[in-house]
């Protein structure tokens, strides 16, 4: 694990490849997840690394859809990232897009969540609430069975994940579900202020 890196120099580098409201806040929203799982599963020294895994996860997605995490190396390089988050970051592209393979607990967090963290964010904004506050495991189920829904997050990733990590479907929906509550105020402000920023 590289100590040299922090969260400004990563979110410096995602923006320089991202515009795109909805990529940023996925972003966030992983980086948020990360950290809580790291929190909650005793990896609470490395919570900061997790997150910031999760930040730039997705980096090459929006500039390079066809080649992602086969461009992320490359732009993650460029950054003065090491290698180790290189690994993390194309990991979540196992068997997708490329061959490598979910090793440290981080990576098959990453991998099991990822996708998830999509689906249940569609299913909390048709909601009256427009938030996941309010949302249940059995309400994530529901729409998690309908094909069409949110038809972009594979529910195989997702199963594979969970598989890896070695919990229940419900169980890794019931935490993810968590996770994104604990930081949803946080990640709207960061948004609002970010947009902001962007209009001066």
């Amino acid at each position: 694990m590289d100590k040299s890196i922090n969260r400004e120099k990563a979110w410096e580098l995602f923006r320089k490849y991202n515009q795109d409201p909805f990529h940023i806040r996925h972003a966030l929203t992983v980086e948020c997840v990360m950290k809580w799982y790291a929190e909650s599963l005793g990896y609470g020294d490395e919570a900061e690394y997790w997150g910031i895994v999760g930040l730039l996860h997705d980096i090459d997605f929006e500039q390079y859809p066809d080649a992602h995490c086969i461009k992320a190396p490359e732009l993650l390089r460029s950054g003065g990232f090491g290698e180790d988050v290189v690994h993390a970051v194309c990991s979540h592209g196992y068997e997708l897009t490329v061959d490598v393979k979910p090793e440290h607990i981080m990576e098959k967090v990453l991998y099991a969540a990822d996708e998830l963290t999509g689906l249940i964010w569609a299913a909390a904004i048709i909601r009256p609430s427009k938030s996941v506050q309010d949302m249940e495991v059995k309400s994530v189920k529901k729409k998690y069975k309908s094909a069409s829904f949110a038809a972009g997050c594979s529910r195989d990733v997702i199963e594979k994940g969970a598989a890896m990590l070695g919990w229940s479907l419900d169980d890794l929906i019931g935490k993810t579900i968590l996770a994104m509550r604990s930081c949803e105020a946080k990640i709207n402000e960061e948004l609002a202020a970010d947009q902001a920023a962007a209009h001066v």
